[in-house]
């Protein structure tokens, strides 16, 4: 999945992302906005994990955009 196609679907799979992830708060995912970098920073900081683990975790995304459609063009 392309991190641009997530970031500009952001809207579409954040519900999907806070169910997943549910330490993440709403204000949490408006700093995110689709941006990997901001995410890998807020699941270290909420689940106290280390990089590599944070950017597996973020391998689910895919699947989370599968799940809604999002691999799709806009």
């Amino acid at each position: 999945m392309n991190w641009d196609q997530i970031e500009g679907n952001w809207r579409q799979i954040r519900g999907s992302v806070k169910e997943r992830w549910g330490k993440l708060t709403d204000d949490d995912l408006d700093v995110i906005a689709g941006k990997r970098e901001h995410f890998l920073g807020k699941m270290q900081e909420r689940y106290g994990m280390a990089r590599k683990t944070a950017e597996r975790e973020l391998e689910a995304l895919s699947d989370i955009c599968t799940q809604c459609n999002c691999s799709a063009e806009r």
